[in-house]
């Protein structure tokens, strides 16, 4: 349940800072920060959904997936397709993501 969390978490929050980034850097209506604003916050919200006791454990491995995400945006968003070097930084910090996440405390 954790992975799907935070993959809507990505979603969100990279749904609200390309609304920010439409209006700052392209030209957009300010009313792009409306709906941009609301993903942010959709975004801290569903971090609060994962289960641990420490809210900083939560962030960090957040991250991994994060980048995940992120290049996926890249690729269906941007139209800019990831390189091999994007897969394995991503790898690692999967791997990474994982290890906080899931280690036995």
């Amino acid at each position: 349940m954790s992975l799907l969390i935070y993959a809507l978490a990505a979603i969100a929050e990279i749904a609200g800072c390309s609304a920010m980034w439409a209006w700052a850097r392209q030209g957009r209506s300010p009313l792009w920060l409306v709906p941009g604003l609301a993903a942010l916050l959709l975004f801290a919200w569903l971090l609060t959904r994962i289960d641990t006791a420490a809210a900083g454990r939560a962030f960090a491995a957040y991250g991994g997936i994060y980048i995940i995400v992120a290049l996926a945006w890249l690729w269906l968003a941007d139209g800019v397709r990831p390189d091999r070097w994007d897969g394995a930084g991503a790898a690692l910090c999967l791997a990474g993501a994982a290890t906080i996440l899931l280690a036995h405390r």
